[in-house]
């Protein structure tokens, strides 16, 4: 199983955002992301580095691989 980087929060969004999530809000230390006809809202801490479990989870409730999130952080 490929290992994930070490992403900020705010990169993480970012790579959320190229697969057609958009930011809703943002309350304390946590973006929240939707994505028309989804089902799911993503809840993305913003902090200096995602736990890697965390991370693993948001990827997996997106709809992605973890080959297919890696690829785009490039």
């Amino acid at each position: 199983m490929p290992t994930l980087p070490a992403l900020s929060g705010r990169k993480v969004v970012k790579v959320l955002e190229a697969f057609g999530w958009e930011v809703a809000r943002q309350r304390g230390s946590h973006i929240i992301l939707v994505k028309d006809n989804h089902n799911a809202t993503l809840s993305v801490p913003d902090h200096k580095e995602v736990a890697k479990g965390t991370l693993r989870s948001l990827v997996r409730a997106a709809g992605l691989t973890v080959e297919e999130f890696i690829e785009a952080t490039k």
